[in-house]
């Protein structure tokens, strides 16, 4: 596709060729100042190039790159690209973060958002399920949902165990996956029980979204890390709150009162263990005896 860029969008994309390892590591001012070109350009660039911006193409090129490469060389390719000054520490994790939550903001269509809040709001009870590091993007929806004042469960068993956290699942339940790019057959399983009593699924994910697609209700993506600077749940967890948020505005009543009886319970864990009257024994002997 060369020679259908500009000779600026060109030195960019041969940059991008010739330094796939760095890339991935890379932000588009870095880019930018290697090309003496500007971010702007760069993520022009990579639009150009068919990408929805720069976050996928990086996540591209880390396949190709980091795919057949140990977790151990990987963590120390990390390292070694955000070296060991604070302020370079610092600069890497937060750019690369701006990166991700900017671009699912960008892929998020308001109707798909607009949609998972009013399953959400619809379901007798919200059946979360995580993989890995997105357990804790699972557990926090359940959460957060429970302190809203609504049924929500967390699925944590897998393999063998799994059946019996599915034994509940209803037709009036929804089932929110938070799964970014690894498929085990527990996901498998899962999708296959909910479609069998009918209950809708709510698929978090980047990677796997053009596999899993046609096989859930909704689907919303969540931009996974290319390099690993930032956590694998980040773009979920912000989702999560979103959601959370939208529920609560549309249930105010409701999550007003949860929120009380929650600060009411919290302010009777807090007071002084209660102890119970003592009885003295007929006679007038020692009670503690």
């Amino acid at each position: 596709m060369l020679a259908e860029l500009s000779p600026a969008e060109r030195r960019v994309a041969e940059y991008l060729r010739d330094h796939v390892l760095e890339i991935v590591f890379a932000t588009a001012d870095e880019i930018g100042a290697a090309t003496d070109t500007s971010d702007a350009t760069v993520i022009r660039t990579a639009k150009a190039l068919g990408y929805s911006g720069l976050p996928e193409l990086k996540r591209e090129a880390g396949k190709r790159a980091l795919g057949g490469v140990r977790p151990s060389a990987r963590l120390r390719s990390r390292i070694d690209k955000a070296g060991h000054e604070t302020s370079s520490l610092l600069d890497h994790v937060f750019a690369e973060a701006t990166e991700r939550l900017g671009e699912t903001r960008r892929l998020i269509a308001e109707d798909d958002f607009v949609a998972a809040v009013e399953l959400l709001m619809s379901a007798r009870e919200v059946v979360s399920f995580g993989l890995g590091p997105s357990e804790l993007s699972a557990q926090y929806l359940a959460l957060r949902l429970r302190r809203l004042g609504r049924q929500a469960r967390q699925i944590t068993a897998t393999g063998f165990r799994l059946a019996d956290d599915l034994l509940g699942l209803r037709e009036s339940d929804v089932v929110v996956l938070y799964v970014p790019g690894r498929l085990i057959n527990d996901v498998h399983v899962l999708l296959d029980h909910a479609r069998t009593v009918g209950a809708p699924v709510v698929l978090f994910s980047d990677a796997l979204l053009p596999v899993l697609a046609d096989r859930v209700t909704l689907s919303i993506t969540a931009v996974h890390s290319g390099s690993g600077f930032t956590g694998e749940g980040l773009s979920a967890l912000l989702l999560t709150d979103c959601l959370t948020l939208g529920i609560a505005a549309r249930q105010r009543d409701r999550a007003t009162a949860t929120s009380e009886l929650l600060n009411s319970l919290r302010n009777s864990l807090t007071q002084a263990p209660y102890q119970p009257p003592t009885r003295r024994r007929r006679g007038g002997g020692d009670p503690t005896a």
